[in-house]
């Protein structure tokens, strides 16, 4: 029997702090351009960045002067999903640095749009970047369009990119994989309230705010979609946009607009973020309404292409994607909804009066006129109370 030790060796399976460090060092380098995003609500002290916790001093003299009881601030959890899957392995540097820029937007748009559909004002937001090998996947041209494109978001939000965490998770995530989470803290401005459905009623008017494409929802069936095409995501559409350009097209943030509103003073009776479940989100709130469209913004033409291609009814398009409407204003009267437009419209967001609610004796109803489509809540049993 031998008594000889195991030979010493170098090649230890540990986690890559180097590659691991060397993006950290890259996240709080762009992460630092931010840090005077959302000055109006508050500082991080001494600019100071990178520790285990983070500090922001948040102002509340607004809140003070304004004799405001409540202040009322949510943290929501989100993932973007599978959209920064969704191209081809072909891409040259520029393009795959404009991807990632891209995918930088529809993370902020993930994380800050649910946030908007309460009133509510995103300050702060942390993500949390796991990958099984991060000397592969935080490589400089994804460094820099990401990052850029998350401070191009949290500049047009007003918000802070506070933290992070990049976790090397081997044999949980495939190789050659990352997955995009993150969290934020948002707040209601001073003197505003939360807008919920309490004021929803049948007679209020429908705005409804134009997407960019598919924002971050649908992503399942558009991967599915791009292996039956001819040349995979490089299939051109009639436009002659690449199939995964139209499907990258930076996502529409709302919160701009939806402050502007409150700021004007515009009553709203309820804001919807259309994503998953597409336009059955209109009618998310319990109450037993009929939401009726009459006018709609154009289907952009990746829809268009998708429906063709998929084969998928109009019913299930609907009930799939946003089609071309990525937000939702639920409005008294007609004054409120043309000045909703005027307001829209000057901060270059494009927008209709789409229709109306109306009673409904059997339950929440979808009828989108244009295309003779009556949807139920027969299998969508989300519910806002």
């Amino acid at each position: 029997m031998s008594n000889s030790t195991p030979a010493k060796t170098n090649s230890i399976d540990r986690v890559n702090y180097d590659a691991l460090d060397q993006a950290k060092v890259a996240f709080i380098t762009a992460s630092r351009k931010t840090l005077g995003f959302a000055k109006s609500f508050g500082f991080v002290p001494q600019e100071q960045l990178g520790a285990s916790a983070n500090l922001f001093s948040l102002n509340l003299k607004p809140y003070l002067t304004q004799d405001t009881d409540n202040l009322y601030i949510t943290l929501i959890a989100e993932g973007l999903g599978t959209a920064d899957d969704a191209r081809p392995y072909d891409l040259l540097d520029i393009e795959l640095k404009q991807f990632w820029h891209n995918i930088g937007i529809k993370t902020i748009s993930a994380l800050t749009n649910d946030a908007a559909s309460a009133g509510l004002q995103t300050i702060l937001i942390s993500l949390y970047l796991p990958s099984s090998s991060p000397e592969k996947i935080f490589d400089p041209v994804f460094l820099d369009g990401f990052t850029n494109g998350l401070i191009e978001g949290c500049q047009t939000i007003g918000c802070v990119w506070i933290s992070g965490e990049t976790p090397q998770l081997k044999g949980k995530i495939y190789e050659d994989k990352l997955d995009i989470a993150g969290s934020l803290f948002a707040l209601l401005p001073p003197g505003k309230q939360p807008i919920d459905d309490s004021k929803l009623a049948a007679g209020n008017k429908i705005v409804l705010v134009a997407s960019s494409g598919p924002h971050e929802n649908g992503f399942t069936t558009l991967r599915a979609l791009a292996n039956k095409l001819p040349n995979g995501y490089r299939t051109k559409l009639d436009n002659g946009q690449e199939f995964w350009q139209a499907i990258n097209a930076p996502s529409k943030l709302y919160t701009p607009l939806v402050q502007a509103l409150l700021k004007a003073n515009v009553e709203i009776c309820g804001l919807e973020n259309i994503t998953g479940h597409g336009w059955l989100k209109l009618m998310r709130s319990k109450k037993k309404l009929c939401y009726q469209i009459k006018k709609i913004p154009p289907i952009l033409p990746i829809f268009s292409f998708v429906e063709a291609q998929s084969c998928m009814s109009k019913d299930e398009l609907f009930k799939t994607f946003n089609c071309g409407a990525g937000f939702a204003i639920f409005l008294p009267d007609n004054k409120s909804s043309k000045e909703t437009i005027s307001i829209a419209q000057k901060l270059g967001y494009d927008a209709v009066e789409a229709g109306e609610i109306l009673p409904s004796s059997s339950g929440r109803k979808l009828a989108i006129e244009p295309f003779n489509l009556e949807i139920t809540d027969e299998n969508f049993l989300l519910e806002k109370s």
